[in-house]
């Protein structure tokens, strides 16, 4: 039940994508774990353009619980749109969102909730005893998550537990670019201070197949240049974005000069493949952080989701 203002001291947000088998269990799992905790609580699947039956079983479990409330989205927008448009529906004071695959455990919500304490604004997963591979995903994921800390200062060690609690206040006109949730919470501008981790249990799936492989890893590196911009210095990211595009032109020529000079002038042939190289490294680095700044500040002026309908 809400009260009678229609808030929520709780809000569980699921963004789903092909997860017809997995909704059903999940939301059992969900209600027990939110009924005992005694608050009221809503369960806010979001349907990211589902092509299977995801929708239609969500529509049968909201038949028998109205706690349960659907977001529908009009397409496909990634797991960042779907959890932006979850956070901008959410009535609850706290925002507890999972993975809807069922490999985070609501079991351990009361954890987070505990650790949600005075001078805490989240508190993030963090999965022990990986339930995958090593090679391919644990060491990986290990990797990118050191250098996301070492980029914001913001100490989550795993930024892929999608099992994480946030105040309200925090989620304000969140609008994340797609791909951008893997940086969760660093990406919202928290202040390192008021976050701390939990250890939490990691279960295999259950249903369907995982929509992430090990090309993402490489999707996140190059993603990494841009991040300590966006969280150290967002009110100068956008022009910097900017200076660094404006100047890629110029440092391509530079990087061609570079690689003439190292063909047809012999006394200055490795200075030369040294000038290339480094201009070609800048290139690429200011393009990508360019890029990434750029679709940033565009995703909080325009949106990031359109929702079909909300039931």
């Amino acid at each position: 039940m809400s009260d009678a203002g229609g808030r929520f001291a709780l809000s569980l947000v699921i963004p789903v994508y092909n997860e017809e088998g997995n909704v059903g269990p999940l939301h059992g799992e969900l209600t027990r774990v939110a009924a005992a905790l005694g608050r009221p609580y809503e369960i806010v699947f979001v349907n990211d353009g589902s092509q299977d039956g995801t929708r239609a079983r969500l529509e049968e479990l909201r038949a028998a619980d109205p706690q349960l409330r659907i977001v529908d989205l009009d397409g496909n927008f990634g797991e960042a749109g779907a959890l932006s448009a979850g956070f901008a529906h959410a009535r609850g004071e706290v925002v507890v969102t999972l993975d809807g695959d069922g490999q985070n455990d609501p079991a351990d919500i009361p954890r987070l909730l505990a650790r949600l304490e005075p001078g805490v604004d989240v508190v993030s997963g963090r999965r022990e005893k990986r339930k995958e591979g090593f090679l391919l995903r644990v060491l990986p994921s290990w990797v990118a998550n050191q250098l996301v800390v070492l980029a914001t200062g913001v100490p989550v060690h795993d930024c892929g537990c999608g099992l994480k609690a946030y105040r309200r206040a925090v989620l304000a006109g969140a609008q994340l670019p797609r791909g951008m949730n893997r940086f969760l919470p660093a990406i919202l501008g928290v202040d390192p201070a008021r976050v701390v981790e939990v250890g939490v249990n990691d279960r295999r799936r259950s249903s369907g197949r995982s929509h992430y492989g090990f090309s993402r890893t490489f999707v996140v590196l190059h993603d990494l240049l841009s991040l300590a911009l966006l969280v150290r210095r967002p009110g100068q990211a956008l022009a910097l974005g900017r200076a660094l595009e404006d100047a890629q032109a110029a440092l391509i020529a530079l990087a061609a000069v570079g690689v003439l000079g190292a063909l047809g002038w012999p006394a200055g042939r490795m200075l030369a493949l040294v000038i290339a190289v480094a201009a070609a490294v800048a290139a690429t680095v200011g393009s990508a952080v360019g890029y990434n700044v750029k679709r940033y500040a565009h995703a909080r002026q325009a949106g990031v989701f359109r929702v079909r309908e909300v039931v």
